[in-house]
C-alpha cells in the first residue's frame, strides 16, 4: 500500500515537471532566477497551484504575470508529458513562506538581544 495520497503523488511529479517546462522551455527573456517551491493539488485533481519564489523582489509581479499568461502552454506541455486521464487547471502563486521564516529569524534575533542586555 503507498502511504500517501494520488493527489500528493500528482503534485510532487507536476512540481518537477513544470520547473522543467519553466527553465527550458519557456523563452521569455523577463524571466529571472525562480524556484518552484511547491505544488498544492485538489483530492480530486481538477484545480493545482503552484507556489513559485523569484529571488529578486521588483521582479515579482512581472513574474506572475508572465506565468499565468504562459499557463495554458505550460498544461499542454505537462499534457505531452504525462499520462494523466484528466490535467489539472493552474495557477500560479507567490510563495511567501521564507519572508514569513525572515521575518521570524529577524524576531527572534530582536528578543535574544533584548535578553542578552536586560541579563
Amino acid at each position: 500500500m503507498i502511504p500517501y495520497k494520488r493527489s500528493q503523488r500528482v503534485s510532487d511529479l507536476l512540481r518537477e515537471e513544470i520547473a522543467d517546462i519553466i527553465i527550458y522551455r519557456l523563452k521569455d527573456p523577463r524571466i529571472g532566477f525562480i524556484t518552484v517551491t511547491g505544488v498544492d493539488v485538489t483530492d480530486d485533481i481538477k484545480m493545482a497551484r503552484v507556489y513559485v519564489s523569484v529571488f529578486r523582489d521588483e521582479e515579482r509581479k512581472t513574474t506572475l504575470e508572465i506565468l499565468n499568461s504562459a499557463k495554458s502552454f505550460i498544461r499542454s506541455e505537462l499534457s505531452k508529458r504525462l499520462r494523466m486521464k484528466f490535467m489539472p487547471s493552474i495557477e500560479f502563486r507567490l510563495d511567501t513562506s521564507s519572508e514569513y521564516g525572515n521575518s521570524i529569524e529577524k524576531l527572534l534575533k530582536e528578543s535574544e538581544g533584548k535578553s542578552d542586555s536586560s541579563s
